[in-house]
């Protein structure tokens, strides 16, 4: 083999097996971190792990455990899918899936978190928790469309009085306006004094006419040409 070959495929190999070394090195640090409940330096150790092998599937899952456990879900579910990606062992394949139902079902996704569940179960059906879990997250979910349900016929019904009064009122606010409104009146005593009026004008009419036709009328004489 030729001297320079042979020297640059040792070359590669020992690249490799420190770049292995490096990001198994972050874990081990990390998962040390994780047991005492030391989080955020578990977090810088598996994402300096990543940097080391970004296809390190243990160092993903690890990472989205310690993003999990400080409340950073959506970086955990981000995590927790790269594991599932470079992932292979069926077991370890199973957990990512696992706690990817747990995220979604402290969401209260309960769709998610089933479909997670039993991706969970697919990889290894003897995993106990994800079995419960996804019984749980079933019953929860059916009680979530029923609910569901519920509030929207009730709003359905709440819009329904609603109209139905605001027609009520302007039905009767119509008939309101519609009513035809009494007729006022001549008052009793306006009557008699205008009855009154009108007999006091007839008699002195006809006093007037009398008088005039007993006054003889003077004879009319034509003019002599």
């Amino acid at each position: 083999m030729n001297r320079r070959l042979y020297i640059l495929l040792c070359l590669a190999f020992a690249i490799l097996t420190a770049t292995a070394q490096t990001d198994r090195q972050y874990i081990r640090r990390g998962n040390a971190a994780f047991a005492t409940k030391k989080y955020g330096v578990a977090e810088v150790n598996f994402r300096k792990a990543l940097a080391a092998n970004a296809h390190n599937a243990i160092a993903a899952y690890n990472l989205g455990c310690a993003m999990q456990a400080q409340h950073k879900d959506s970086l955990a579910l981000q995590n927790y899918t790269l594991a599932t990606k470079n992932e292979t062992n069926k077991a370890r394949l199973s957990s990512a899936f696992h706690n990817m139902g747990t995220v979604y079902q402290a969401k209260k996704n309960y769709q998610k978190a089933i479909e997670a569940y039993k991706n969970a179960l697919r990889n290894n059906p003897h995993h106990a928790n994800a079995r419960y879990n996804l019984t749980q997250c079933m019953h929860l979910l059916k009680k979530q469309q029923q609910q569901q349900k519920q509030n929207k016929q009730q709003q359905k019904n709440n819009k329904n009085n609603k109209d139905k009064n605001k027609n009520k009122d302007n039905n009767k606010q119509k008939n309101s306006q519609n009513k035809p409104k009494p007729e006022q009146g001549m008052s009793k005593d306006n009557a008699e004094q205008m009855l009154n009026a009108a007999m006091q004008e007839e008699k002195a009419t006809q006093e007037r006419l009398k008088k005039y036709m007993q006054q003889p009328q003077s004879r009319h004489l034509d003019k002599n040409w």
